[in-house]
């Protein structure tokens, strides 16, 4: 399962990644917002981490209008590993080498087709477990 989250910045583009994961038979979970009234990323970010952490949700993604706000809260919280991609390489080479667990977008950034093929690539990319990557994210971890 994807847990799925934004603030009012990043609401709309967050419909169309649930109307991507709803087609490709993606289950998914989402945490809010659920208009585009003002509200707080970090609300959004905690809730998204805390299925990620307790396993309830095997990844996250995040949105808010830059990326930026909502990414840097993720990344705030103990095993987090939230990515803000805008190209597929980085969306490929931050599962293949970081092993993040969270995708984060800017919705006033990227347009929803190259969104959706950042969530495309992803979602199918495994970590690598290259031994040079594990020591790194071992490192982040402490």
């Amino acid at each position: 399962m994807i847990a799925i989250g934004s603030d009012h910045g990043g609401f709309a583009l967050k419909q169309e990644i649930i109307a991507h994961l709803k087609e490709r038979g993606i289950d998914f979970a989402d945490v809010g917002c659920y208009d585009e009234q003002s509200t707080d990323y970090p609300d959004y970010a905690k809730k998204v981490a805390d299925m990620v952490l307790s396993k309830e949700a095997e990844t996250g993604i995040l949105i808010c209008g830059t990326g930026i706000g909502i990414s840097i809260t993720a990344n705030k919280i103990k095993g987090i590993r939230c990515a803000l991609c805008h190209d597929i390489f980085s969306a490929k080479a931050t599962r293949e080498h970081n092993d993040a667990n969270v995708l984060a977008f800017g919705g006033r950034i990227i347009g929803p087709g190259l969104a959706l093929a950042i969530v495309d690539e992803f979602l199918n990319t495994p970590f690598s477990n290259d031994p040079r990557h594990i020591r790194r994210i071992s490192k982040i971890e402490n």
